[in-house]
């Protein structure tokens, strides 16, 4: 259907929808939230407002061996699909092109959609590079080829002036790649939002990989009309071709040592669909021996003692938990929840020294406000929680050691409230290369 021909009936029912969407959120107490930033565009969903002539919302992301996709919005039809970078400033001595794309939401159209592909990059190493052949130019830094390495970890960001102060603390952090499990914009249906995100987080986006899967505030469908992740697919293309994956909201990567998976809570996870047979397949082609770390990535979380989201991961749990603990996962981390909570090792419900920590990290900033109702008692796999804004940070220092930090938002000044070493269980007597027929490769 054309953007520009919308029936007032499909308008109207749109609305009432979201008007539903906004009560069933308010199911728990939350504090008065702060500003939501991008919001004065009047045009609410039907219009994109920009009239740059330069490239804009610059991120980047990982997209297999050695080479970074490169993603911008341009005003101009016409601009080229072109990234040329080079290791000096103003020296661009490769140029590699790409393709684009765009999309229509009801009065909505997006600008023209860049994505390209550059590479081979050589690692830990600065690039300075330029979009369509335009400046402004822009620097990223490649990620090690081995330990240590730092994951920023933050989700549920929304674009709030609480969000800012959780980007200007990640921006002090000295990491390599960000991970963000889902709610990116919190546009819901608002598309201009999209905009106004992502020249938000352009200044760290533009400068380290940023690795995301979908959240609920993603979905955006519209009944008969929309099947939805319409915007999210096309600004936030992630490697999931590379990965073997035939959706763009599930798919793995690897970096210095770690095999990362970040799955789709909102799409098909039983064990007859694609998801869970690609998981399945992708897990057992993890080499241990070269990988040592392996974390998964979700929205929903499957461990959470809020009252905020109770049970909305059951049924996923209850049919990927096993594949995660026959491959040995680390760490599993997740959002959706509007506060922060640790696990120790836990399956199945019940503390196991073999299976992951789960950590939920959905504080990053987000016009709801936090979620401060927990159950009681605290049951024994919860080690810490907490209802405040903050971020995480993962530093895998080598093949069997990680540190986890969670830094709260304390009156705009960073404060590591949660900490805690972690060891890998690739060395442990929990290698269990048979389960399953993942025939997992591991040092034992």
């Amino acid at each position: 259907m054309a953007a520009e021909i919308v029936p007032a009936f499909v308008v109207a029912a749109f609305l009432l929808l979201m008007a539903v969407s906004a009560v069933a959120d308010e199911s728990y107490v939350r504090p008065p939230p702060r500003a939501e930033l991008g919001v004065g565009v009047p045009t609410w969903f039907w219009g994109r407002k920009s009239t740059s002539p330069f490239p804009q919302q610059v991120h980047i992301s990982l997209a297999g061996d050695r080479h970074m996709r490169v993603t911008w919005i341009t005003d101009d039809p016409t601009a080229p699909s072109v990234v040329e970078y080079g290791t000096s400033p103003g020296e661009y001595m490769a140029t590699s092109q790409g393709e684009s794309t765009s999309y229509s939401y009801l009065l909505y159209s997006s600008g023209k959609i860049h994505n390209v592909v550059i590479g081979p990059l050589e690692a830990n190493t600065v690039y300075f590079y330029r979009c369509s052949g335009q400046n402004p130019e822009f620097s990223l830094k490649t990620p090690p080829s081995q330990f240590p390495v730092t994951f920023a970890v933050v989700g549920d960001l929304g674009q709030t002036e609480w969000t800012s102060s959780t980007l200007d603390h990640i921006d002090k952090c000295e990491y390599d790649v960000h991970l963000l499990p889902g709610d990116l914009s919190y546009a819901d249906y608002r598309q201009h939002l999209w905009d106004s995100f992502g020249e938000l987080v352009q200044p760290l986006a533009s400068a380290r990989p940023w690795m995301v899967t979908e959240g609920n505030h993603e979905k955006e469908s519209i009944p008969f009309f929309k099947s939805g992740f319409d915007a999210y697919n096309a600004r936030w293309k992630m490697p999931f071709e590379e990965s073997g994956s035939s959706s763009n909201l599930y798919y793995s990567f690897e970096v210095a040592g770690v095999h990362v998976v970040m799955l789709g809570s909102y799409t098909d996870y039983d064990e007859y669909s694609e998801q869970y047979n690609w998981l399945k397949a992708d897990l057992s082609k993890v080499d241990r021996q070269k990988t040592p770390w392996l974390l998964v990535l979700m929205h929903a979380p499957w461990y959470n003692s809020n009252w905020a989201h109770q049970g909305e991961g059951d049924k996923m749990m209850s049919s990927m938990e096993p594949l995660l603990y026959a491959a040995n996962v680390d760490i599993v981390l997740a959002g959706h929840v509007h506060a922060y909570e640790r696990s120790t090792r836990v399956n199945m419900g019940k503390v196991d020294h073999c299976g992951p920590v789960h950590i939920t990290i959905g504080d990053g900033g987000n016009r709801e406000g936090l979620a401060q109702r927990y159950l009681k008692p605290k049951p024994e796999w919860s080690v810490f929680r907490e209802a405040s804004f903050g971020h995480g940070e993962l530093k895998i220092v080598n093949s069997t050691h990680a540190h986890w930090s969670w830094h709260r938002n304390d009156d705009d000044e960073p404060v590591k409230s949660d900490e805690v070493w972690i060891t890998s269980l690739v060395n442990s007597d929990c290698i269990r290369s048979n389960q399953l027929d993942l025939k997992i490769r591991t040092t034992a």
